[in-house]
């Protein structure tokens, strides 16, 4: 139940209504590694950083499971460093810096001992980047997720379309759905970005939960109302570490085993905005995973009688 995971590993500066800090770990496979952890020890991670990641953060992954023999360490450039400023609704927010430093060089290679990994996670990247690592693998893995944003569909469109044909699962907020579809309804939108290669949509739409599409099928898993949202940074990345990983973990690719897997995935990402960065990821335990798990059951627990 191995899996391989692309993305950065990065500092972020983050400032929301009610707290900021300057300095943070951060970066898409960062939050998907801490995530998936929970559910899988064999965690592929494939990323850059620079000189200045402190070794300290590699070796709590490492503790975890994580094989960090795909990060590539550059002794003469700064790691990736992303600042950026909530608005109240912390649902939208501005970037303020985005400093690439290491990630202009980004040029991911798969190492031999990640061969053979039975699932595949591309974070957010240039597709050409991602397609390239899905033709490094020498088996193609049992299931390929893959996020994306609405840049590349600006600066990259063809090639981001070359990535959709090869993969199985596609994370997109409702937004990017929209705009890669040219459809205003969610419904059509998925019909046409399945058709596009994708045999699984998932629409993320942040604290109002996310829709799992398949063929003709919809499946809405909610968002836990919490009454401190900290920092969402990360929380769609972490979302798409527990969905990851509970699927590795059953080794189950069925519809049914997603529907669960998006509820797992909602829960992890109700922890990631608790606090700061990943420092909530890294302090739960199974317990409380099964715990908040139980409360997503009471969200959406009723009875009816049908007359």
């Amino acid at each position: 139940m191995s899996l391989i995971t692309v993305g950065t590993m990065a500092f972020d500066a983050i400032e929301t209504p009610f707290d900021k800090v300057d300095k943070i770990i951060g970066g898409s496979a960062t939050y998907v590694a801490y995530a998936a952890s929970n559910f899988i020890n064999d965690v592929k991670q494939v990323s850059i950083v620079g000189y200045d990641f402190p070794e300290e953060e590699m070796q709590l992954l490492k503790n975890r499971g994580v094989k960090l023999d795909g990060v590539e360490i550059v002794k003469d450039k700064k790691s990736f460093f992303w600042s950026g400023k909530y608005h109240i609704d912390m649902n939208s927010r501005d970037t303020l810096i985005t400093d690439l430093n290491v990630l202009e060089s980004f040029n991911p290679k798969i190492p031999e001992s990640y061969q053979g990994a039975e699932f595949l996670m591309l974070g957010n990247l240039m597709p050409s980047i991602q397609l390239d690592v899905i033709r490094q693998l020498k088996e193609r893995p049992k299931l390929i997720v893959m996020d994306t944003m609405n840049f590349w569909m600006d600066t990259a469109l063809e090639d981001l379309k070359k990535v959709l044909k090869e993969i199985d699962v596609l994370l997109v907020n409702d937004g990017e759905a929209r705009q890669l579809s040219g459809e205003v309804s969610l419904v059509k939108a998925a019909h046409k970005i399945m058709e596009m290669g994708p045999r699984f949509l998932i629409i993320k739409k942040g604290e109002h939960g996310a829709l799992l599409f398949h063929k003709k099928n919809v499946f809405f898993a909610p968002a836990l109302p919490l009454e401190d949202v900290f920092d969402p940074t990360g929380a769609g990345d972490t979302f798409a570490g527990g969905f990851i990983g509970h699927i590795a973990k059953t080794k189950d690719i069925s519809y049914d085993n997603m529907k669960t897997a998006i509820i797992v995935g909602s829960a992890m990402a109700s922890f990631c905005v608790e606090k700061f960065g990943p420092d909530r990821l890294k302090e739960i335990t199974k317990e409380d995973i099964d715990d908040r798990l139980k409360e997503f059951v009471q969200l959406v627990n009723f009875d009816i009688a049908l007359v």
